[in-house]
């Protein structure tokens, strides 16, 4: 068993490489004992959001039923045959994880194949479940056993998942809309994509950041490196986007390149190292 879940969770670790070099990268600046936590949980949720991102003509919604099934009797046997699912049931049982947030999250997936537009409220309820609880999974991980240290930071850390999604949606408002007919802000639904739309959607974002980088000063040094990279990293993302005008967001899908990542990288070990915040 020992050498099958080496192998399961050593699946999740390839595949947060192949799909994220971001998260990858910034997985990387946690201590050891953190890193197959954080892997296992970007492998289930980045499986469950293929499903209904991109197998377009199969059956998205038995798929994703099928794979929320597997999971849960994974999680009730301590054991599954699928890798991703295996390292994901250790790390819900190793870190504590709460069965409300997967049961959020699976709710989000299903949205995403049955709501192309929102409201407030749903998109609020979206929101926290496709983003939010997966910080609160994070976060878990990081304070492995210290309840207090974890209640603590659970406000910054859904404020950190909800920055992070708003500036997806922007960055893939084009796509989204193109390939899937979604349109998350409800802004956008009420009064189309302008500038003034687009300014208030960017002032929104800016105060869940400030809120996020609130928590992120709090966090125990050993794993802050990792988190405030990932800001920095979204934060100079949503800096590009915000430049650019409602037409060019519509039209482009922004990024961040390599060599920008490096210098954000640097910069960040030595604010870290010498606690510049």
């Amino acid at each position: 068993m020992e050498t099958y879940l080496k192998n399961a969770l050593k699946t999740s670790k390839v595949t947060t490489k192949s799909y994220s070099t971001s998260f990858s990268l910034g997985t990387r600046m946690f201590p050891q004992k953190c890193r197959d936590g954080i892997y296992a949980v970007y492998g289930l949720v980045r499986f469950a959001d293929e499903i209904v991102d991109t197998f377009h003509g199969h059956d998205q919604s038995a798929m994703i039923s099928s794979f929320r099934k597997q999971t849960e009797q994974g999680l009730e046997m301590k054991l599954s045959t699928n890798p991703i699912i295996h390292s994901f049931q250790w790390a819900y049982h190793r870190f504590d994880f709460e069965k409300e947030h997967l049961d959020a999250f699976f709710h989000s997936m299903e949205m995403d194949l049955s709501k192309k537009t929102y409201n407030r409220q749903q998109l609020k309820d979206y929101i926290y479940g496709s983003a939010e609880v997966v910080g609160l999974m994070c976060l878990k991980v990081f304070y492995e056993g210290d309840t207090q240290g974890y209640n603590k930071l659970v406000f910054s850390a859904r404020k950190l998942g909800e920055a992070f999604q708003k500036v997806n949606f922007l960055r893939d408002l084009g796509a989204d809309y193109q390939e899937n007919g979604r349109t998350y802000f409800w802004q956008i639904r009420e009064n189309g994509f302008n500038e003034q739309v687009k300014k208030a959607i960017e002032t929104d974002i800016q105060q869940d950041f400030h809120q996020a980088f609130q928590g992120i000063v709090q966090l125990n040094p050993q794993v802050r490196l990792g988190v405030y990279l990932a800001y920095r990293y979204y934060l100079q993302l949503f800096d590009k986007i915000r430049q650019a005008d409602a037409q060019s967001v519509s039209q482009n899908r922004f990024r961040v390149s390599n060599a920008t990542k490096m210098m954000l990288l640097g910069k960040s070990m030595l604010r870290n190292s010498a606690n510049l915040f």
